[in-house]
């Protein structure tokens, strides 16, 4: 039997949430596609993921996401877990923020899932189901001083990531969003935020990826659409 194929955006460094993400679906048996800008850290993490593969591209280039996902079907075959996880994120003044700003932020955030659920649900229909998940945050629920050129976007794409839920739903493909209520580890995050912290401050990128497998699992009869995540010592 063929194995099944997962396609992930958004895979930045090793030990990122996207790059945890690719190698929790690849260790669950599935040939996993990593998309993201740089083709020398894609082929880094390559090397070190057994079952996974460098898709280089820029999501927020519409025809080489669409084109990518064409490649990512020829290659390994028609993705049943798509995960989109890429992100573009500016923040500001309002008044000294280039309208342009948020454009470029709505196209990867909200324009390149469309483009993704149009390019992958087709496939996942012909083969009787499959999982679509979301990396969203807590900017997806409320506009912020400084945050609207970001949260805006965020809000839409749980918007569009719900809508397809409902329509798909009933057809067999499951779609959640993850509202990230945290800072994650990453190695880009904890030394420029908050490098004195401790350890249990932060989300660990290999425990959201662990409850993102799970959730691309679960039983049709108990689904789960909006996901939130915290570290146990979070205020909300």
């Amino acid at each position: 039997m063929s194995r099944p194929v997962a396609l992930v955006t958004g895979v930045g460094p090793d030990g990122g949430t996207g790059a945890e993400i690719a190698r929790r679906f690849a260790d669950g048996g599935y040939l996993t596609a990593m998309l993201a800008r740089d083709a020398e850290r894609l082929a880094a993490l390559e090397a070190d993921i057994e079952n996974a593969t460098a898709f280089p591209c820029d999501v927020g280039d519409l025809d080489a996401l669409c084109a990518t996902v064409a490649a990512v079907r020829e290659r390994l075959g028609p993705p049943t877990v798509v995960v989109h996880n890429a992100l573009r994120s500016t923040r500001g003044p309002f008044l000294e923020q280039d309208p342009e700003e948020l454009e470029r932020n709505f196209r990867v955030n909200a324009t390149a899932l469309l483009h993704l659920a149009r390019e992958t649900i087709p496939g996942m229909l012909d083969g009787g189901g499959g999982a679509l998940l979301v990396t969203g945050n807590t900017s997806a629920t409320r506009g912020k001083a400084h945050w609207g050129f970001f949260a805006s976007t965020k809000a839409a794409q749980r918007i569009l990531a719900e809508s397809i839920a409902r329509e798909f739903g009933p057809q067999g493909i499951h779609v959640a969003y993850f509202i990230i209520d945290a800072t994650i580890d990453t190695p880009r995050t904890r030394p420029f935020i908050a490098p004195d912290a401790p350890d249990e401050f932060f989300a660990r990128p290999v425990a959201i990826a662990e409850e993102m497998y799970r959730v691309a699992h679960q039983d049709r009869s108990a689904w789960s659409f909006r996901v939130e995540l915290r570290p146990f010592g979070e205020t909300w």
